[in-house]
């Protein structure tokens, strides 16, 4: 009997043992799950609602209330100048579009830097800064950059002319100086479109971005000279922090001649005399 009653205990507590060890199981289980909800929650990011477009939308094309629809967009990495409703995107109705200025892809967010106002064409005055005016210049493919050139690049303006090089014997000399620096492009010939990718042998203006003071510089050195434009990174400076200049002199390792020094010649005074029938001079002390 007590043989038997103690395998009774033995085998109750060993389902006692695996009870627990299944419970202590499935807390952990919960447990698990629990944490992988918090951090998949944690990195849940906010949308909110903004204007894209549904198709390939070219320069210059009208973009129709058909064109528009609505995506979720990340909230923290949300561009600026985007729009939220039909309303801000056609505050007068659809009688008065709005014109890309730039190639857009589709579901890529509607901004204003991407279209025109209202009823507004896409002419280049869409594009310019308020107060700054366009300015063309003339080139050829050695000045612009092989044709590699687009709107909405920014150069480096360079003019090269004869100038006269000083104490070189007088002769004069090929110049090129930095003129303007970090000058956006707002067209290329006739177009400003942006979204050109291939290069073109046949440019002959590309029309930069530019203030009065600019405009008046750069009419100056192309009437003057020759222009060259260089293509510069997004991220190089725009200010001219130095003067920037090559000459042949330079350019070949020339030191000019020093002007040598005026020698002082000493000062001779004379008087002239009669003899006879022949007039002489002779020389005396100076007296003043």
């Amino acid at each position: 009997m007590r043989a038997v009653f103690g395998l009774v205990l033995i085998i109750g507590v060993g389902l006692a043992g695996a009870a627990i060890y299944m419970v202590q199981g499935y807390f952990e289980q919960q447990n698990a799950q629990l944490a992988a909800q918090r951090a998949a929650m944690a990195q849940n990011v906010p949308t909110v609602d903004v204007l894209a477009v549904n198709r390939t939308v070219e320069y210059g094309e009208q973009i129709n209330p058909e064109d528009v629809v609505i995506i979720k967009h990340a909230e923290p990495f949300l561009p600026e100048g985007v729009f939220r409703t039909q309303e801000e995107f056609f505050p007068d109705g659809p009688e008065k579009l709005r014109v890309a200025v730039r190639q857009m892809e589709p579901n890529e967010p509607l901004m204003a830097i991407k279209v025109t106002a209202p009823g507004e064409s896409a002419g280049i005055n869409a594009l310019l800064t308020p107060g700054m005016q366009a300015y063309a210049i003339d080139v050829n493919v050695r000045s612009a950059v092989s044709g590699f050139l687009r709107p909405g690049d920014r150069v480096d303006v360079y003019w090269t002319g004869q100038v006269n090089l000083g104490e070189m014997g007088g002769t004069n000399g090929v110049t090129t100086r930095l003129i303007q620096s970090g000058l956006t492009i707002v067209a290329v010939d006739q177009s400003t479109d942006s979204g050109r990718s291939s290069a073109s042998d046949r440019v002959r203006t590309v029309t930069v971005e530019a203030d009065s003071a600019q405009v008046a510089a750069l009419a100056t050195a192309q009437g003057s000279g020759e222009l060259s434009l260089a293509l510069v990174g997004d991220d190089a400076p725009s200010d001219l922090t130095s003067q920037i200049e090559v000459n042949q002199a330079t350019l070949l390792g020339i030191t000019p001649r020093e002007a040598p020094e005026p020698v002082e010649q000493e000062r001779v005074c004379t008087i002239r005399q009669n003899r006879g029938t022949e007039q002489i001079e002779v020389v005396i002390p100076c007296t003043n």
